[in-house]
């Protein structure tokens, strides 16, 4: 018996090993082709450690392509959303799931329901409305509508606060004279922050590499963000053959993802446990 899990263990690793190489093949292939020069790119057989190493490519992109204003515009879509979006989720979560108050359930499951919507459905009418407000080509509409909440960070906080704030501890808040904002803010906000970390590092993920909206919303170069700029710099900036110059615009937008992941992570494991097991 033990023999046997050991060998079911041993090819659970082989597998998932095997697998994090083909997830990673298509990434070291985008660094290293970053560091080549032109004429190395198609190599046979390829070289995954470029010889020369040339950061050159950085340098050219950063250069050509206004990479500086897509990410000033990135950063301020991903700040002003998350900054507010999840603070207004996590006071809808709190009401979800702390408070009594009629057509609860169906206002929740009419919520949820709005997730099987496709964007495509509501693509055209938001556009024609945020046109009469003159907002296009604008980060209004990439902005406004984030910070009224995401029906998926909702439903993950309330999970999440029924599974780890007691109502006991509501209720001795509300024996102590604290209202309602003062309990949301001084006893629910604290314990919910491995929620809140986690929903903002996958916020930040999805609004940072969010392609559809700002294409549909941006024309001009300098408030595009740094998704829709790198698109663009094929026909633009850099030729569609210098894959270089391509992969080194790919490898500066995908920085700061791979720094919030790697200082997140924990807080994923934290999050999706307690919502897991008590949720």
């Amino acid at each position: 018996m033990v023999k046997q899990r050991r060998l079911i263990n041993l090819i659970v690793y082989i597998v998932l090993i095997a697998g994090s190489f083909i997830m990673l093949g298509p990434l070291a292939w985008t660094l290293s082709t970053s560091l080549k020069s032109q004429k190395h790119v198609f190599d046979i057989p390829p070289q995954w450690v470029p010889d020369p190493i040339t950061w050159l490519n950085y340098k050219d992109v950063w250069n050509k392509a206004p990479l500086l204003f897509g990410f000033m515009n990135s950063a301020i879509v991903v700040v002003s959303v998350l900054s507010v979006g999840l603070f207004v989720a996590a006071m809808a979560a709190y009401s979800f799931s702390k408070f009594d108050f009629p057509f609860k359930e169906g206002i929740f499951l009419a919520l949820l329901g709005t997730m099987m919507i496709p964007y495509s459905v509501v693509m055209i009418p938001q556009y024609i409305g945020f046109s009469e407000l003159g907002w296009v080509d604008t980060l209004l509409p990439l902005i406004i509508p984030g910070m009224f909440g995401n029906i998926v960070t909702i439903f993950f906080f309330r999970q999440f606060m029924q599974g780890s704030i007691p109502n006991d501890l509501i209720d001795a808040a509300k024996i102590d004279g604290c209202g309602y904002f003062r309990t949301f803010s001084t006893v629910a906000l604290p314990i919910v922050k491995p929620a809140i970390a986690a929903q903002a590092a996958l916020g930040f993920m999805g609004i940072w590499n969010d392609f559809l909206g700002p294409l549909i919303y941006l024309h001009t170069p300098e408030r595009q963000t740094i998704q829709v700029l790198i698109a663009s710099m094929q026909s633009n900036y850099i030729s569609t053959s210098n894959y270089p110059s391509l992969m080194a615009a790919s490898i500066i937008a995908l920085l700061p993802v791979v720094i919030v992941f790697f200082f997140a992570q924990r807080y994923f494991i934290e999050s999706l446990a307690i919502t897991g097991i008590k949720g």
